[in-house]
């Protein structure tokens, strides 16, 4: 048992609309870029570097599941190992689902469940934890952390310490949900709370016997959720008529609320779930002026500033404390101070059923990426990347014609039944009607520009002959 691997469980269902408009409904803040060239579930991942973890196991929504495959692929971590959910129902039966396949793995299975979109600055003290925590887990305890307060906040729950249970960890006493201001005051002051972190460890076994203790017909409806669940490639699709009837429940709610086993080990590092643009400048390195910048910036006088530039200059002059946020289809510039409010930005475009809430110019597909450069009245051009060894289905469009023009790598291309070899600088055309496909034949990565021109230019202006090969 001391032996036992260490699986983390990466909770990456979230939508992440506080963060937009980098973070969407398809491309959600877990699987992206905010410190440095790996998204936040890569580093996530990293944080474990140096303990004995197997290979993780990723829970997230069907509609994410290229975007995680291929951030998986980045990292060499990619096995057969996401598990997709027809729709979000909370973290108790998403974590169950990762119970039943860590326990086809390893009987004795530990998992930590973290999730995909916080950020931990102090990872040699995360680990120390975790390590520590691997006494009160073998003694079939569910273990959470909690972070020791810096401050007042009414964002966070929070967990009441009770008597000692082992050294490092104590019985849970309560749990507060999101407090007022006032309240959150008296907590900190008793020196008892801690905030609650959602990250969790025990054994899987000991996680599916008290979940059927408490509440049986969530487990059985888990259960039989995840013996439908269909193999399809890297993944493991859980069907909607499944896993709809499981109740929508956190962890908190379904387990540590009820059970006497649960206990908090205390944590003291910086941490942050960057539940808005200003907590993300909260925790981000700052110039002199305070200011956080990623992109092309140009300041006069201006300070304590989050600054964000896709692809293009941003420049300023006298400005304090604001959120200026640029995309390729969307900006928004906001009070720092009330970040919190962007949701309602997001609830008014989804009621005008605006794309910039749900669509990002950033497509993932089996084969590798689309990114939407332009598009305007009959024309729409992106740049186009297949990985090594991939192919882009063979396909015909009714309304649109296509030219292909090869940035980089070696591409295989096929039109009607003629086949001809690519490279840099070469490029062909497309006409309306005929089938064609582009494969990668090389070593590195196939980049290529596509203009499509024509009368109707969506997405289902699409015919495939290959359906192993989706786009």
């Amino acid at each position: 048992m001391e032996q036992s691997k260490i699986y983390p469980v990466l909770l990456a269902g979230g939508t992440g609309t506080r963060l937009w408009p980098v973070s969407r409904t398809s491309f959600p803040k877990q699987f992206q870029t905010f410190f440095g060239d790996k998204s936040m579930l890569q580093q996530t991942l990293q944080r474990l570097d140096g303990l004995n973890v197997a290979k993780p196991i990723v829970v997230c929504n069907e509609e994410h599941r290229f975007i995680a495959a291929e951030q998986l692929r980045q990292l060499n971590l990619l096995d057969n190992n996401i598990i997709l959910e027809s729709q979000g129902r909370g973290t108790a039966p998403a974590i169950a689902l990762a119970a039943f396949e860590a326990i086809q793995q390893d009987e004795q299975a530990v998992l930590l469940v973290l999730p995909a979109d916080h950020v931990i600055l102090d990872n040699e003290k995360l680990k120390l934890s975790i390590t520590q925590a691997l006494s009160s887990v073998f003694k079939e305890k569910i273990v959470t952390f909690g972070i020791k307060p810096t401050s007042v906040e009414t964002g966070y729950g929070y967990i009441e310490q009770g008597e000692a249970f082992l050294e490092q960890s104590f019985y849970v006493k309560s749990f507060k949900e999101k407090p007022s201001k006032e309240l959150a005051q008296e907590l900190i002051a008793s020196k008892r709370y801690l905030w609650n972190s959602g990250m969790f460890m025990f054994t899987a076994k000991a996680y599916l016997q008290i979940l059927e203790a408490v509440d049986q017909e969530l487990y059985t409806l888990c259960k039989h959720a995840y013996a439908n669940a269909q193999k399809d490639l890297d993944f493991k699709r859980v069907f909607d008529q499944d896993y709809s009837l499981c109740k929508d429940i956190s962890i908190d709610h379904a387990i540590m609320e009820k059970t006497t086993q649960a206990v908090v080990i205390p944590l003291e590092v910086t941490w942050s779930d960057i539940g808005s643009w200003e907590a993300l400048w909260s925790i981000s390195d700052k110039d002199q002026y305070g200011n956080v910048v990623h992109g092309e910036y140009l300041a006069i006088d201006s300070k304590n500033n989050f600054v964000m530039a896709e692809n293009s200059l941003i420049s300023t002059i006298g400005i304090d404390n604001l959120v200026i946020v640029q995309t390729r289809d969307a900006v928004l510039i906001a009070d720092k101070s009330r970040t919190q409010e962007t949701k309602a930005i997001v609830k008014k475009l989804q009621e005008q059923q605006h794309p910039t809430c749900y669509e990002h110019p950033h497509v993932f597909r089996p084969w590798g990426s689309m990114l939407l450069i332009d598009k305007g009245e009959r024309y729409k051009v992106k740049r186009i990347s297949v990985l090594p060894g991939k192919k882009v289905a063979m396909q015909m469009h009714y309304h649109h014609a296509e030219h292909w023009i090869i940035v980089s790598g070696t591409a295989q291309v096929t039109v009607n039944d003629q086949v001809q070899l690519l490279t840099e600088n070469q490029s062909i055309y497309i006409p309306i009607g005929v089938k064609h496909s582009i494969e990668n034949i090389g070593k590195l990565p196939l980049d290529f520009i596509e203009v499509q021109s024509g009368s109707y230019l969506d997405d289902d202006d699409v015919v495939r002959f290959e359906t192993e090969f989706y786009r």
